[in-house]
């Protein structure tokens, strides 16, 4: 069976996102297996210290890079990446787990993810060339993914 992660920085703090990421991760749970890793969000104690969001970037970075199975097929959301309609995410989520079995979603924090982390990884993600709030965000990637499996395993759910 597939395995699917989401490696998230910071946590969900309002119950109806926690509950909508639940259950698109049963939906999901269907297709593959599903884990989550929730990393700490850095302390940034001066938002305007360019230096102050790249430290805390870091750390949050080698957090990511430990939590994430050397195995997966990595795929970075980040504002400058690519961006996929629904079918071509389905495509990319099959190629990634053909490549390896396992599939790695990583999102960092409000102020995004370290270069390291994004080097690391395989493909850089954007979802929208619109902005959301952070929290929205994981419930937003888990129905995609979702969706993709549907997508992939030929079922109604995506019209």
């Amino acid at each position: 069976m597939a395995n699917v992660s989401f490696i998230t920085v910071g946590n969900l703090k309002e119950k109806y996102l926690k509950d909508a990421v639940s259950e698109y991760k049963k939906r999901i749970a269907q297709y593959a297996k599903v884990d989550e890793t929730e990393i700490k969000e850095e302390r940034i104690a001066n938002e305007d210290d360019k230096s102050e969001i790249s430290r805390a970037l870091a750390a949050e970075g080698e957090k990511i890079l430990y939590s994430v199975h050397k195995d997966a097929f990595k795929i970075a959301l980040c504002v400058e990446g690519t961006q996929y309609d629904s079918e071509g995410l389905a495509a990319l989520i099959g190629k990634g787990l053909d490549k390896s079995g396992r599939i790695a979603f990583i999102i960092g924090s409000s102020h995004g993810l370290s270069e390291k982390v994004k080097a690391a990884c395989d493909v850089r993600l954007s979802v929208s060339k619109l902005t959301f709030p952070h929290q929205l965000m994981r419930p937003l990637l888990c129905e995609a993914v979702y969706r993709s499996f549907t997508i992939i395993a030929g079922k109604k759910y995506h019209k």
